[in-house]
């Protein structure tokens, strides 16, 4: 882990914008760079696995929180908002993380040459595990983070690492969940054509009819299985979706509060200022002013610049 960590440690220092998230050319790598407790950073996670290598951060999603640290795996099995909350971390040992999204085509290609999986009941279904991380997916994410230094190597030893890491999580301890993600009629691969329409058409005004027929659901069961598995109604999904996908904006793009909300699809720049006020508790002008200072604070200390780009884990444009 330490050979990892200190991967994770040099390329995020230099990297990681004024939330801590430091992006890659890698597909679907990222890492987390934290000098201090923080609050809350809402974010739309994809299905993904996430290494804790220091410090610790409490998560919140749908109607699980539990806090997480150094040395354990968590593993996000839905398009999720998540709430995330660094708990422990200091100058000297900043809360380090490097994370991974899953991909849902070699999570299926292994669970057919694994053998078939066994439906799970509604009740039974869950969107948040953990595990301690084992030597095997650690190995994985450090040849993974080798191939930032050699790009040329990409096109080459990036299908392998990942269907690699993909076969070590799905021999985990909770590989029934993820087999069950890839299952195609399981409520979790439903739900996922749903919420990829929403995640496409988030500007758009939605019909919850089309929502359920992409789900090959009637709209009472879509309702009843979309609220047990994301814990949000699609509207209140949707206007998550939106209000992070503001934030990016403004953030990374110099957006006024008034166009990012016309950009994302609000109608009305009171009604987006009530909504980003209750979500990001601050109005939308004070949150990008507070984020901007702590850039320029965190500057002065990084040895190398921050990157420009501002965005959760994965953010509504992806």
């Amino acid at each position: 882990m330490e050979t990892l960590k200190e991967a994770v440690r040099t390329y995020a220092a230099a990297h990681a914008n004024a939330d801590g998230l430091a992006l890659t050319a890698v597909p679907g790598l990222r890492m987390m760079y934290i000098e201090a407790p923080r609050g809350d950073l809402h974010s739309i996670y994809r299905p993904l696995v996430c290494l804790v290598l220091q410090g610790a951060k409490l998560m919140m999603v749908g109607r699980e929180q539990r806090t997480f640290s150094a040395g354990q795996s968590v593993i996000v099995s839905a398009d999720m908002p998540v709430v995330g909350r660094i708990v422990e971390a200091s100058r000297s040992e900043p809360y380090l993380a490097v994370a991974v999204e899953l991909q849902l085509t070699v999570l299926g290609e292994l669970t057919a040459q694994l053998g078939g999986v066994r439906p799970l009941r509604p009740s039974r279904s869950r969107t948040l595990f953990a595990e301690d991380t084992n030597a095997a997916v650690l190995d994985c994410a450090l040849r993974l983070m080798r191939l930032l230094d050699r790009p040329e190597a990409t096109p080459l030893l990036y299908d392998g690492i990942m269907r690699e890491l993909h076969y070590w999580l799905l021999s985990g301890q909770h590989g029934e969940a993820l087999r069950a993600l890839a299952d195609p009629t399981s409520y979790a691969s439903r739900l996922g054509a749903a919420i990829a329409v929403l995640r496409q058409d988030y500007r758009s005004r939605i019909r919850v009819e089309e929502l359920a027929a992409a789900a090959g659901m009637s709209l009472t069961a879509f309702h009843k299985h979309f609220k047990h598995m994301i814990s949000i109604s699609p509207g209140q999904y949707q206007k998550r979706l939106r209000l992070i996908e503001a934030r990016r904006l403004m953030l990374e793009q110099g957006f006024t509060a008034s166009s990012a909300a016309f950009e994302v699809g609000y109608e009305s720049v009171s009604q987006f200022t009530r909504e980003y006020a209750r979500l990001f508790k601050t109005p939308p002008k004070r949150d990008v002013l507070r984020v901007r200072n702590a850039s320029r604070s965190t500057e002065a200390v990084l040895p190398l610049p921050a990157a420009q780009s501002i965005a959760p884990w994965t953010s509504a444009a992806d």
